[in-house]
């Protein structure tokens, strides 16, 4: 196997070492499925990207997990939007072509910006008391209508009271992976309160059925947070910073705006450096 060149970049950073990291391998052609699944595996971040020749888009990129390949997920767009600027000379406004449809991104002032899909919804079946007690919250914690909503990934949108609430929560993996799994059969919870400028959020998901990982910055949940404010709010604009990832010391920024039906996620990307994999 011929060496593979990566990057290494954090996104929704206001500083070196903030944001959520991101790998980014520069040429996936000589990658099999099963190459890109072991390579995600040994960087073990949320999610590692691979960058594709695309016949309609600057570039086509798939993204895995440790354990799955997903259709679209925020922060490995906006990273690999900020790698195929600078590798493939793709200028400040271009298109990427994913599994879940073609996302347009732009750069403006340092801030990488992409247009989510259109939201999907359904209502979540499980009772303020049963999410309470997933959240391990009082039944009063739950503020307003949970829905699962989908950009591109389907997640549940849970609304709680206060920024306390949020940062008191403590997912129980059983009741989570009994009420919170969406139609892939992956169990998540995304978790938010208004703040004077915004949101404060949390993501959740169980990478198996008896723990619970914590994500520091999740731009698809940003997205279908937006999906939410469109479903709830009667189509009010909004203009919201997002604050993630603070009760693990990894904050992270995402701005969100809704406006004429439209959604777009955005933060900045800070890259540490390169280099290359051997086999």
């Amino acid at each position: 196997m011929p060496a593979i060149r990566f990057r290494l970049v954090n996104v929704f950073a206001e500083t070196a070492f903030g944001g959520n990291p991101l790998a980014v391998i520069e040429d996936g052609g000589a990658l099999s499925d099963a190459d890109m699944q072991l390579v995600a595996r040994q960087f073990n971040l949320s999610e590692t990207t691979f960058l594709l020749p695309s016949d309609c888009a600057a570039a086509r990129i798939r993204i895995f997990t440790p354990s799955y390949e997903m259709p679209f997920a925020g922060h490995p767009t906006i990273g690999s939007a900020h790698v195929v600027s600078a590798l493939f000379k793709a200028g400040e406004r271009f298109a990427l072509e994913m599994a879940a449809g073609i996302i347009p991104v732009w750069l403006q002032d340092g801030h990488w910006t992409l247009a989510a899909n259109k939201p999907t919804f359904r209502p979540m079946a499980a009772t303020a008391a049963e999410l309470a007690a997933m959240l391990n919250l009082p039944e009063t914690a739950i503020a307003g209508p949970a829905l699962w909503v989908n950009c591109g990934t389907e997640q549940p949108m849970i609304p709680l009271a206060s920024v306390a609430d949020v940062h008191a929560c403590r997912p129980q993996p059983a009741l989570m992976a009994r009420f919170s799994k969406n139609t892939a059969g992956q169990a998540k919870a995304y978790i938010f309160a208004r703040t004077p400028e915004g949101f404060e959020s949390r993501y959740f998901w169980m990478p198996d059925e008896s723990s619970v990982n914590e994500d520091p910055g999740t731009g698809s949940a940003c997205a279908n947070l937006g999906g939410w404010w469109q479903a709830t709010q009667g189509g009010l604009p909004l203009d919201a910073r997002i604050r993630q990832g603070t009760c693990i010391e990894r904050p992270n920024r995402l701005t969100l705006k809704v406006h004429d039906g439209q959604i777009h996620v955005g933060g900045q990307v800070v890259e540490l450096g390169g280099a290359d994999l051997h086999w």
